[in-house]
């Protein structure tokens, strides 16, 4: 059976009234209905959407206090799922991401190939080159944390904010829980882990010209670092404990008692030996080094089984479908 498909666009506007009408004029006719979201901008975005703008697709929804880019997404997903959408893009209002590129981050979705689709902006190694070198090292420090937090150790880049979701999956997310703020794209990760959905990368560029960045890494990235341990903490429990249990599920605590014996009793005896200017006796050394080298195999194990579970399963349900062109 043959379905009709409506895709919808949510685009978080603040600070953004110079680029605004450049993004929605590039949305092709595949959109079928395009959310700005005015989350409390100080230059009133969403009225001057809503008077000068003449696509009918465009609804304005403004924000009577500013909830951060997480909270503006949020409220574009409940209103695109209220209004019946199937599948909704999520792009920003600053120019950085291109239109035409909405179809590559629908048809992983439309293919069942997966549940949510994320820009990666490091595929093409001569673009790479272009990016701010400190955008790049922020990157690659942020996608390590977000991989071992969140669990998808398949992807890179999880800042990106161009994404795709099937309405089934978004559906099923705790809206209260996830992070109005920066933090939002990478806990939007950890959530869809939590519901075992597949997610994959999708090859893009990202354009630098004179948009002004509202993010202070100074001032997020101890709260990000604090946010990363509380979602890997959270994941391991709900993932090998709480929802399933395995090999793994013994393997980390083993390996973290065995490591932790290991260094704690070999550490002691060290200093006292170093003190007492006398040798470590070979039976205490290796009493110490077997157990911190079984735990650190154990641990091993471990991740190595967490990298494996990534999901490949989607969860949303596959249907045949047209797209409706507006």
């Amino acid at each position: 059976m043959v379905i009709s498909l409506k895709i919808a666009v949510v685009i978080p506007t603040y600070k953004a009234r110079n680029h605004i009408f450049g993004v929605i004029s590039e949305i092709g006719p595949e959109v079928h209905r395009i959310y700005v979201i005015d989350d409390f901008c100080p230059d009133n975005t969403g009225k001057f959407v809503e008077d000068v703008c003449k696509d009918r697709r465009v609804i304005v929804i403004s924000h009577l206090e500013n909830q951060g880019v997480g909270g503006a997404v949020m409220t574009g997903y409940q209103a695109a799922i209220a209004d019946g959408m199937d599948i909704i893009v999520k792009i920003d209002s600053d120019g950085q991401m291109d239109p035409a590129l909405i179809m590559d981050f629908v048809r992983p979705l439309l293919d069942g190939e997966a549940d949510y689709a994320k820009g990666n902006r490091f595929f093409d190694l001569e673009m790479v080159r272009s990016m701010p070198k400190v955008r790049l090292f922020g990157n690659a420090v942020l996608s390590l944390m977000c991989k071992v937090s969140s669990g998808y150790w398949n992807l890179f880049d999880p800042t990106n904010g161009y994404t795709a979701i099937h309405a089934d999956v978004a559906g099923r997310l705790p809206f209260k829980k996830i992070s109005h703020r920066y933090f939002f794209e990478t806990d939007m990760l950890f959530r869809l882990n939590t519901l075992r959905a597949v997610v994959v990368d999708v090859p893009m560029d990202a354009k630098y010209a004179d948009e002004v960045s509202n993010l202070n890494v100074s001032k997020v990235v101890g709260e990000f670092f604090v946010k990363h341990i509380r979602n890997f903490l959270k994941r391991i429990f709900y993932n090998y404990y709480l929802r399933d249990m395995s090999l793994a599920s013994l393997e980390l605590p083993i390996g973290l008692a065995f490591l932790c014996f290991g260094m704690i009793f070999g550490g002691y005896h060290w200093i006292n030996s170093a003190q007492a200017g006398v040798p470590t006796p070979a039976g205490t050394v290796m009493l110490s080094a077997m157990p911190a080298l079984m735990g650190l195999q154990l641990i091993l194990a471990f991740v190595s089984f967490d990298v494996s579970s990534v999901p490949k399963r989607p969860v949303h349900k596959r249907r045949r479908a047209v797209v409706i062109a507006s």
